[in-house]
């Protein structure tokens, strides 16, 4: 039975899927791993977990299925990541992970002077803020001159695996994309001069697109991993991308709704789009660009709330129901880990307006719901505004899985969502690549059939006025709550230091 085997490195956890040639799973695997926080607004993780999750996932889903043969790898994960490392690929800390960490902005601040942002902008495509790579490579120069003298490599999750199983050294044009300013998103090529002034000891990493072949097995890799010598693997991307790819949401038009620990937003066109508060980046595939966006915190506002109550998730959801639209008077911002876009302020901070003694943890849980719905609608009316052409939504990722969180996000935004069948999301994105690159006598699947769309879900006009009005007291607690929010940020670094 001819296979493709997908992985991808998330925020919470590492998850694989073996699918066959008809996008069916044969099997799937998942392991769960925490992020370190060591400080306010630092967010690391331990690379060599990301080896080791994939290595036992491979063995796991290949001993579900003895009798697959493996025609493919696909690789995906969390990004953009700064994974340095030495000659001998030891990475010399701890990678630095994307926006949701929000050190850097001392260096965000330093480069834009020296390089100007209008210039930044014409080359990358983007502002520089928490989401760039640049930065907090220059970060590691400049606040850890030990660890960056033995750098001479840069990785992100995906890359990372690509090393481990092929010995190739490629990053894909979409996470490349990422490490503004390094990257001239017109020429489609690493920016040299300022690569040279800011990363001059970093060997440049071949560029590909994702679902270009990087490489085969070694016979190392397949002694760890089970996969057997020889099998290709693609060059992978960043996991927001996979997961388009996997409900076939990057065609011009497309948006893609990734529901997740954090929330994460593609649009999809032919042209390159320039918005200061937004990302503009390269797509998955020559020939697109994409206008992104991201909340910092979504499922982890819920899982939270979860953690907080003590109650499991079918309660909350039961109790948010009850609760009904607008929360029963309750209106919360979910900047608890700061914002991305469209605000880009990583010391803005959560705030819960209206409590009373009346009010119970299901209105609580549904005003974070409507508050990530609330935040999804902010995000989509900057695209428009900034010429994104947005025709259709297609909804990924775990928190498709209930039916209340997308409705809520439809009916505070207007928008119907297209669910498709399987949303397991970026591992088998990773797995369609796979398959697409190694299709026999150039017989390509097409994504439509691996996955087709189960459901949609359309909002309720009835509640539209009174999402309208939430919506418009969003933006207005935003603005005056901005300056006690970031005393109380800087407070809180300062205790943490």
């Amino acid at each position: 039975m001819r296979c493709t085997l997908g992985v991808d490195i998330g925020t919470s956890s590492s998850k694989g899927v073996l699918v066959d040639a008809t996008g069916a799973i044969i099997a799937s695997a998942t392991r769960a791993h925490r992020v370190s926080r060591p400080r306010t607004g630092w967010v690391e993780m331990d690379a060599d977990v990301w080896w080791e999750e994939f290595t036992q996932l491979s063995r796991e889903l290949l001993a579900a299925a003895p009798e697959a043969q493996v025609a493919g790898v696909g690789v995906s994960g969390m990004g953009p990541c700064i994974l340095l490392a030495d000659a001998a690929d030891r990475p010399v800390r701890e990678a630095i992970l994307y926006g949701v960490d929000t050190r850097a902005g001392a260096q965000i601040e330093r480069l834009t002077a020296e390089l100007g942002e209008d210039e930044i902008v014409r080359v990358g495509g983007s502002s520089l803020t928490s989401q760039a790579g640049g930065p907090k490579i220059v970060w590691i120069a400049d606040e850890e001159p030990t660890a960056w003298s033995r750098a001479e490599r840069l990785f992100m999750p995906a890359s990372w695996l690509v090393r481990r199983l092929t010995g190739a050294y490629v990053l894909d044009h979409q996470s490349a994309s990422q490490l503004s300013p390094l990257y001239d998103i017109d020429r489609e090529t690493w920016h040299d001069e300022w690569w040279q002034r800011y990363a001059p000891t970093i060997a440049q990493p071949e560029l590909r697109w994702a679902g270009d072949i990087a490489g085969a097995v070694t016979a190392e890799a397949a002694a760890a991993t089970g996969i057997p010598v020889g099998t290709p693997v693609i060059t992978g991307t960043i996991d927001a991308w996979a997961e388009a790819v996997s409900v076939g949401a990057h065609g011009t038009g497309d948006l893609m709704l990734m529901y997740g620990t954090t929330m994460f937003l593609v649009a999809t066109g032919s042209e390159t789009l320039r918005s200061p508060s937004m990302w503009t980046t390269a797509g998955a595939f020559a020939g697109t660009r994409n206008l992104a966006g991201g909340l910092s915190a979504s499922g982890a506002l819920t899982a939270w709330l979860a953690d907080l109550t003590g109650a499991d998730y079918p309660q909350l959801l039961a109790e948010a129901v009850e609760s009904g639209a607008g929360a029963r008077g309750l209106l919360m911002l979910p900047y608890f880990a700061g914002e991305r876009t469209p605000i880009q302020d990583p010391d803005a901070r959560g705030v819960i307006a209206g409590l009373t003694l009346a009010h119970t943890r299901g209105d609580l849980y549904r005003a974070a719901l409507e508050a990530t719905a609330l935040g999804v609608r902010h995000n989509v009316e900057t695209m428009r505004a900034a010429g994104a052409d947005i025709r259709r939504i297609v909804a990924v990722g775990g928190g498709t899985q209930g039916a209340l969180w997308l409705q809520v996000v439809s009916d505070a935004t207007g928008l119907a969502q297209q669910v498709p069948e399987t949303t397991i999301g970026a591992s088998y994105g990773a797995a369609f690549l796979a398959a697409t690159a190694t299709a026999e006598h150039g017989d390509a699947p097409a994504i439509e059939d691996w996955n087709p769309v189960a459901r949609t879900i359309t909002p309720d006009p009835e509640v539209r006025a009174r999402y309208d009005a939430l919506f418009d007291r969003y933006l207005r607690l935003y603005d005056a709550t901005t300056t006690v929010s970031h005393e109380l940020a800087a407070d809180q670094r300062g205790a943490a230091a």
